[in-house]
């Protein structure tokens, strides 16, 4: 499979993991805005593209970089989107793949945080589908307790779902 550019049509191209552990619980980052912690958020670990690796590489790097997870048995793409959504002063475009993972490690240690990351990220947590279904907090994407459920109850779709295009 070729690389892939990371912008296309002015998107960002982006690589996100739904990872799940051996109780099937799905891990969430915390994140907020860098200059305002209130305004908070929790989000799969994933990042964009970078230079020519392809969107698998991309979701392993970022997935090690921001959890220090290291073992973990990538599956097939689930869902994709397209999104728009201010953070830290800009605008961000992005074409987001998410990628079925698997692991046993539970640990966290994210150690590979860039410096924007390192302002607006507060740690993570393994969330069960019930945490998640009753969850008060904005999570992204916004249907995720659904899909999760729907993940758990009947595997993963044939083709990746494409999921409405969210703007915040």
């Amino acid at each position: 499979m070729p690389a892939e550019a990371p912008y296309e049509g002015g998107l960002r191209k982006v690589a996100r993991v739904v990872l799940l552990d051996p109780d099937q619980r799905i891990l969430l980052l915390h994140g907020h805005e860098p200059d305002d912690p209130a305004d908070d958020w929790w989000f799969t670990p994933g990042g964009g593209v970078e230079g020519t690796e392809t969107r698998e590489e991309a979701a392993l790097r970022e997935l090690v970089e921001e959890t220090g997870i290291t073992e973990v048995e990538l599956g097939p793409v689930l869902w994709r989107r397209t999104c728009s959504f201010p953070f830290a002063g800009r605008r961000w475009d992005q074409d987001e793949w998410y990628y079925l993972a698997r692991t046993t490690q539970t640990a966290i240690a994210a150690t590979g945080l860039t410096e924007l990351e390192r302002r607006s990220v507060a740690g993570a947590r393994w969330w069960t589908c019930q945490e998640l279904t009753e969850a008060h907090e904005t999570v992204y994407p916004t249907r995720l307790a659904g899909l999760l459920r729907r993940l758990l109850d009947e595997g993963p779709p044939a083709r990746p779902e494409v999921l409405d295009t969210e703007i915040v």
